[in-house]
């Protein structure tokens, strides 16, 4: 029988991709859309757009009515928003889905979290089990909102699974636009040491860990992180980046303490000019605080298979970049 899926976050770069994968095998897929641009682009998608908002849950909740599967990935990104707009998208949003789900008897809610949640790695790599230490107002509002669904998983019998991605790239995706920038500069300006670990989700293998959410019976009421087979230090991923590039990285690391120092003002400006900052200490994390993760639990209990290296990742993103005239 054809299932069918509603998905929160549909016009977002993993909820796109999520949703063009669900249609080709076969699923009815709804899309919840902010916009009429939203609401076209999920047509053209082949989904059946939904008019609506998480925060706002009269706007979708009949809508989950006859749904399989939620897949709850609306978030707010942007680092200018005041913390209360974290919480009110990513906790009371987090909250409407849930209750709409038990109104409508939904088969099952795959929400997204993050690994952020676990904030700086001490020990790597960090599995599911190692301690949340979240540092800014994002990653503990995705904290309040995963801590909110497994309470609902508890208490409420809500047949949930819950997953964290790490950093999400791929053709289509400009998260990481400005680290290729960074390595296609003459010089390549780094702060601190280079040697800070990180850990990057291929677009594909992500959707597919997520579908094993969906439709793996030992998922439920587990907790998974999802990320690729490889991570490795900021420096080696610059070399990586400079070589996909065909040229040779001149590199120069900046003292961390004076980043943060500008940074830390430049916030402070923001505030009084109303002017957006060009860089802040949250983006400074990416270059100090290491992130890199065990996906074992993933592989041993959905059969998570990530088949994209990072350097062939990195090369068809690359290819995406200058297709597109933007590197």
């Amino acid at each position: 029988m054809r299932k069918t899926a509603f998905i929160t976050g549909a016009t977002g770069y993993t909820g796109s991709r999520l949703a063009q994968r669900l249609a080709a095998d076969g699923w009815r897929v709804k899309g919840l859309a902010r916009s009429p641009q939203g609401v076209k682009r999920l047509k053209a998608l082949g989904c059946e757009p939904v008019s609506g908002d998480i925060t706002d849950r009269k706007s979708f909740a009949q809508s989950l009515q006859g749904v399989d599967v939620v897949f709850h990935l609306a978030a707010e990104y942007r680092t200018e928003v005041a913390e209360r707009e974290f919480f009110r998208v990513h906790v009371q949003g987090t909250r409407n889905v849930l209750d709409a789900c038990l109104a409508a008897n939904v088969e099952r809610l795959v929400h997204c979290s993050t690994v952020g949640v676990h904030g700086r790695v001490s020990a790597p790599p960090a599995d599911e089990t190692a301690p949340f230490a979240p540092e800014d107002a994002y990653q503990r509002s995705k904290l309040e909102g995963e801590r909110l669904v497994r309470q609902y998983m508890t208490n409420r019998s809500l047949r949930a699974v819950i997953f964290r991605p790490a950093g999400i790239y791929g053709p289509g995706e400009t998260r990481f636009l400005k680290l290729f920038r960074l390595v296609a500069a003459p010089v390549t300006l780094i702060p601190g040491d280079g040697n800070t670990l990180y850990h990057f989700t291929y677009i594909d293998d992500l959707v597919e860990g997520i579908l094993l959410c969906a439709e793996n019976e030992k998922a439920l009421g587990n907790t998974f992180i999802l990320a690729g087979n490889e991570y490795a230090p900021l420096n080696e991923i610059v070399q990586t980046i400079a070589e996909i590039l065909a040229k040779k990285a001149r590199v120069i690391h900046l003292p961390l303490a004076l980043m943060v120092g500008a940074a830390a003002v430049n916030e402070a400006l923001s505030t009084i000019t109303g002017i957006r900052p060009v860089l802040y200490r949250r983006r400074l994390d990416f270059f100090t605080k290491d992130r890199a993760f065990s996906i074992d639990k993933a592989k041993q209990v959905l059969g998570f298979n990530p088949t994209t290296g990072l350097k062939e990742g990195m090369a068809r993103t690359a290819r995406w970049y200058k297709e597109k005239k933007i590197l």
